[in-house]
C-alpha cells in the first residue's frame, strides 16, 4: 500500500503498522513523535496501530544542539 511520510511516497505492506513505517523510513524509534493523519499516536500504540491506503505520518525527531 502507499502511504505518505513526511510528505513522500512509500509504498508498505498491506498490514503494516506505525512502529514499520518508521522502521522503513530509517527513522530511529528513541527521540522520535509520530502523527497519524494529524493525530499524534503515543509510542506504547505504534505495535498495534495499523495503517490503511493513503494514510499520511509526520515523523519527528528531537535534535540536540546549541
Amino acid at each position: 500500500m502507499r502511504v505518505l511520510i513526511n510528505g513522500r511516497a512509500h509504498e508498505l505492506a498491506e498490514s503494516c503498522t506505525v512502529a514499520g513505517a518508521v522502521a522503513a523510513a530509517g527513522v530511529p524509534a528513541r527521540g522520535t513523535a509520530v502523527a497519524l493523519d494529524g493525530q499524534l499516536v503515543p509510542r506504547a500504540e505504534w505495535t498495534r496501530t495499523e495503517l490503511t491506503p493513503g494514510a499520511r505520518l509526520e515523523v519527528l525527531t528531537a535534535v540536540q544542539g546549541g
